[in-house]
């Protein structure tokens, strides 16, 4: 009797086993490195291809992901945006901690390929505390502009690294979208 329930156990799990293995080789998930930073539940392998998250990939790359429902199509755009950093007119990148700045944001925009809403920047402190520098509608009909914030004033209160954030929105009702970052690293004297 215990033999028996042995062998069915045996055979059920079994069962079960090659099953599950079946389906994992069916579809297999797949590591996604970009930059040295994994993508994560980024991709699947089946089939001998290769499926990857056109979203996560958009993210990664920092560009501007469009899903066109009528023609099923996704388009990645990935504009080439240059931020600087003026304090009056000298451009910097690291401060002293304690530091209050008063500094704008230059941005120059090229290969725009699509046409966006509006732009925004912050700025991210080594804690990850979040505040918005300036947020501004645009109507941009040409693929490269300026942009510059006003003047900010901001006190660098803790060591590390603060990261001035880039985005853009395709439309107004989009999510807004990173498209480019600038770090500004606080040390002590």
């Amino acid at each position: 009797m215990k033999f028996r329930k042995l062998l069915i156990a045996t055979l059920a799990l079994s069962l079960w086993g090659g099953t599950m293995l079946f389906a994992d080789s069916a579809a297999q998930r797949v590591r996604v490195i970009v930059n040295g930073g994994e993508i994560a539940d980024a991709g699947i392998f089946t089939d001998g291809k290769t499926y990857l998250s056109a979203r996560q990939v958009a993210n990664t790359l920092q560009s501007l992901v469009f899903w066109d429902e009528g023609s099923k199509k996704v388009t990645i755009y990935k504009p080439n945006v240059h931020m600087f950093l003026f304090q009056d007119k000298a451009i910097f990148g690291n401060v002293v901690k304690g530091s209050k700045i008063t500094f704008s944001v230059f941005a120059q925009i090229d290969n725009l390929l699509t046409d966006i809403s509006s732009v925004k920047v912050s700025i991210v402190d080594p804690g990850g505390v979040e505040q918005v520098i300036q947020s501004k509608s645009v109507s941009v009909d040409k693929d490269n502009f300026w942009y510059r914030t006003d003047d900010y004033t901001y006190t660098f209160a803790s060591t590390g690294k603060y990261t001035i954030n880039f985005f853009m929105k395709v439309t107004a009702s989009d999510d807004w979208n990173l498209v480019s970052q600038k770090t500004i690293t606080a040390k002590t004297s």
